[in-house]
């Protein structure tokens, strides 16, 4: 019966090991329903007087490489713009954050090149938990007129959640992200307590209502809370696609 036992316990081991290794991106892709197309005309509001400036169109002081926290952020600044410099990798923020009002303002380039995620893809992580490309996505890309799956189009949280319309502007014209973002909580085993949840407003439309995640983000395989975290900081993803990179302006949070 022992024997009965292991083997059985030693083959499902085996089939989960095949699984994970046969596991493809495009199991977890969605592409209908296809959201609504709306037009929208977003706000650019300073920022508030208890806001931390993340990005004040001058330096990256508030920002350092992702994969090495003791190098500064090498992106481009340049009249007021942040660029992305995809030679050198993600950024993120020197500061953690765990619940927070974040504003962002994003541009596609006007000859932005490319189709479907290979079409300015670029990513804001509400938390980075990691190196690479670990934490929770807010998907960055160009989604005007640009078919890719649902799930990964601009607005969505990546590999979960739809956005709920689609009010992409096209390539040249500013875009901006209000997020409201709620931190996961963990028990003291490191067991998930509570899940994170965000709203997203994406040129002024909500696109992500009070939405709960099942866990970080993943390009292949199912989302889950398998890593307890605390205060963490928010990341800007340098894709590796060979599209023409997207610029930023007009960073800035409020600890909620």
């Amino acid at each position: 019966m022992k024997l009965a036992i292991l083997t059985t316990t030693f083959l499902g081991f085996s089939l989960m090991a095949c699984a994970q290794q046969t596991a493809k991106p495009e199991d977890t892709e969605v592409w209908e329903p296809v959201p609504k197309t709306v037009v929208a005309t977003p706000s650019f509001p300073a920022p508030p007087s208890d806001a931390v400036v993340l990005f004040n169109g001058k330096d990256l002081s508030q920002w350092v490489t992702a994969d090495d926290r003791t190098k500064p952020a090498k992106w481009k600044v340049a009249d007021g713009l942040l660029t992305i410099d995809k030679t050198t990798g993600n950024i993120e923020t020197k500061q953690s954050f765990t619940n927070y009002q974040l504003h962002l303002e994003w541009r596609v380039p006007a000859n932005i090149s490319g189709t479907g995620q290979a079409r300015g893809n670029s990513g804001l992580f509400l938390a980075s938990i990691g190196k690479g490309d670990l934490g929770y996505e807010l998907q960055i890309l160009d989604s005007y007129n640009n078919k890719t799956y649902v799930n990964g189009m601009a607005g969505s949280i990546y590999k979960q959640h739809i956005p709920l319309v689609n009010p992409a502007r096209k390539p040249g014209e500013w875009q901006a992200y209000d997020v409201f973002w709620t931190a996961p909580t963990f028990k003291p085993d490191g067991s998930m307590l509570t899940p994170a949840r965000v709203t997203v407003l994406f040129n002024g439309v909500v696109v992500q209502n009070n939405t709960t995640l099942t866990g970080p983000t993943q390009y292949i395989g199912k989302a889950e809370y398998k890593q307890a975290h605390g205060a963490s900081p928010i990341k800007l993803q340098a894709h590796g696609d060979k599209s023409e990179p997207l610029s930023f302006r007009n960073i800035w949070i409020r600890e909620l």
